[in-house]
Order: C-alpha cells, then sequence, then structure tokens
C-alpha cells in the first residue's frame, strides 16, 4: 500500500507539472483528489489490511493529499500569473506614442441663448412652464381670441395632424394651461420655452423654430411693468447701454399690441445697412393680455391685467453672433458652430 501510494504521488506530480491552462488543472485535481479520485479509492482498499498497519498508511495518505493540494494551488497561482502577463503583453499601452486628441464638445448657440434668456426671466422672479407640441386648436387659437373664422389665422400656415389637432404654432398655448391650473391664484409669472412649427422656410423662417413666451398676470399691472421688464431683459442679453422702442402692432390675444425694437447693435442707433438706416431692430412682439384670453384661462379682466410677449430664440441668436441666414443653426456644420465656443 505504501508502495502504491509512492507511485500515485510521482504520477500526480509529474501530472500537475504537465499542465498547461487552468481547465486542465481542474481535471487534474478531481482525477486525483476527487470522491472518485484515485487516492480515495486507493484509500477504500485500507480495510484490508492489518490493524497494525492502518495508522502508518493513514498518516501517509494524508500527508499525500496535502502535498497534492498544494502542488495544485502553486501550479494555479502560476498559470493565472502567465496568463495576466500574456495578457498585458498583448492589451498593454506604449505611453510613449502620442496622445489621440479628441475634440472637446460644446453647447449649441441656439441652447446657450435659450439658457440665457431663461436665466434673466428667472432671476426677474419668473417660472419655466411647458406644454405639449401637439396641440388642440382650442388652446393653439380659440382659447388666444382667435376664433375659427379670425384672419389671424391666415398668419399661422399650420402642419394639423387631425382636424383639430395640429402642431403649436407658438407657445401661447402655455399660458392658457397654466391659468386654468392656477386660477384665481395670483401672481401669474412664467415663461413658456419650446419649439414651434410654422410653414416658413427662407433665410429668416424655420418651419420648426424655438420660442420663449412670457406671462405676468396681477393685480395692477400696467404696461410701464411690460416697457421696463422688455427694457431690463434688452440690457442684460444686449448690454446696458441698449434702449428699446415700442411701435402699436395688433395681436390677437394682446390688446393694447407693440413691436418691440433695440438700439441697432451694430451702429448703436446711429444707422446702417444691419438695420436699414433706421437705428433699430425688431427683436420681439408684447402688450396687454386681451380680456377674452383672461377669461379663457379663469381669470376676471376686471379684477386682474396682465402682460404677454413673445420672442424667437433664433432672432436673439441672429442678432446678437451677427448671424445673416437662420438656416445655418440647422445645417450641423461645424465650420460654423465652432466659431461660438
Amino acid at each position: 500500500m505504501l508502495d502504491r501510494l509512492a507511485r500515485l504521488e510521482q504520477e500526480a506530480r509529474e501530472a500537475v507539472a504537465s499542465v498547461s491552462g487552468l481547465q486542465e488543472l481542474a481535471n487534474v485535481r478531481v482525477r486525483y483528489l476527487g470522491k472518485k479520485g484515485e487516492l480515495t479509492t486507493l484509500l477504500r482498499g485500507m480495510g484490508q489490511l492489518p490493524p497494525e498497519q492502518r495508522p502508518l498508511v493513514g498518516q501517509k495518505a494524508n500527508a499525500l493529499r496535502s502535498t497534492l493540494e498544494e502542488l495544485l494551488r502553486q501550479r494555479e497561482a502560476a498559470l493565472k500569473k502567465a496568463a495576466a502577463e500574456e495578457k498585458w503583453e498583448r492589451e498593454r499601452i506604449d505611453i510613449t506614442l502620442p496622445g489621440y486628441p479628441f475634440a472637446a464638445g460644446q453647447v449649441h448657440p441656439l441652447t446657450a441663448i435659450l439658457e440665457e434668456i431663461k436665466a434673466i426671466f428667472i432671476g426677474l422672479g419668473f417660472q419655466v412652464a411647458t406644454g405639449p407640441e401637439i396641440e388642440s386648436d382650442y388652446y393653439n387659437f380659440e382659447a388666444l381670441n382667435m376664433p375659427p373664422d379670425h384672419p389671424a389665422r391666415d398668419m399661422q400656415d399650420s402642419f394639423y395632424v387631425a382636424p383639430q389637432y395640429l402642431l403649436r404654432t407658438h407657445t401661447s398655448p402655455v399660458q392658457i394651461r397654466t391659468m386654468e391650473l392656477q386660477a384665481p391664484r395670483l401672481p401669474v409669472r412664467i415663461i413658456a420655452p419650446g419649439k414651434v412649427y410654422r410653414r416658413d422656410d427662407d433665410a429668416t423662417h424655420s418651419p420648426m423654430f424655438s420660442q420663449v413666451e412670457g406671462l405676468a398676470v396681477d393685480r395692477g399691472i400696467t404696461f410701464a411693468d411690460l416697457k421696463g421688464t422688455l427694457l431690463l431683459f434688452a440690457r442684460e442679453m444686449f448690454g446696458p447701454k441698449q434702449r428699446i422702442r415700442l411701435r402699436p402692432s395688433f395681436f390677437p390675444f394682446t390688446e393694447p399690441s407693440a413691436e418691440v425694437d433695440i438700439s441697432c447693435i451694430i451702429c448703436d442707433g446711429e444707422g446702417c445697412r444691419v438695420c436699414g438706416q433706421t437705428g433699430w431692430l425688431e427683436i420681439l412682439g408684447a402688450g396687454m393680455v386681451h380680456p377674452q384670453v383672461l377669461r379663457a384661462g379663469g381669470y376676471d379682466p376686471q379684477d386682474v391685467t396682465g402682460f404677454a410677449f413673445g420672442m424667437g430664440v433664433e432672432r436673439i441668436a441672429m442678432l446678437k453672433y451677427g448671424v445673416e441666414d437662420l438656416r445655418l443653426f440647422f445645417t450641423n456644420d461645424l465650420r460654423f458652430l465652432k466659431q461660438f465656443r
């Protein structure tokens, strides 16, 4: 029995030394130390030995098991180390090579302008409100004092997706939705940024563009509050020396209404090619909220007043950056966009 143990040890040592992979090593472990392995099978024959030999054989067998387990552990560690070194040699990075240049990303100019607009009005106490881009005819037109036969609808050629649903032509529906949710609580002070859609496509118009509309409703609001708010916005956006001019206009949802101009950012109001020698550049429309719109939102026009304004984000960006063709903002041309780092 002792001779068989000695031969088994020699065979196991040679088998462990000859393996070249972890799976092969696992097979050797099972072969010699498993429940049906050769050492276990050998020990089952100890019952046939004389009683005086059994302690010595058992001692030798336990020593052999310990020896084989240590050999297997050492061989496993060596194989893992060799595999790690091979992987390192295969995948290692040569730190002496020059680095790969990665282009730094940047905020799109329209996004930067929109964030600047939002920051200005949030600083004035306005909150940001949003609404659906697919809007009902009621919220997009009727609640804003534009019934089905109103000629003002012709100014906003629309994309209809169903008889009574369309891609919104402005963010004014958000004003109605906000008033409905808040009425009769006061004050209401929101800006409504978002995408809008109209059938326009030329150097200064796009079928899809971004708009920011503002609404303030409270007791005692006057046209002077509107003018002061817009003057502060113009100076924050275009510089502290900016002036504004309000020209009478018409919008169905405001009365009175005005087109708002700023002094030309190129010639400082002296007159140049950009401003058509007038010294002024149009930036947005505004006015006092029409009583019908207040009623549609759930407020009593005998009790409260309000002002509203709307501006195109692209228009503000074109003026601030001196861009002449609005479509450049949507072409994804890096030669153009990299100028706004």
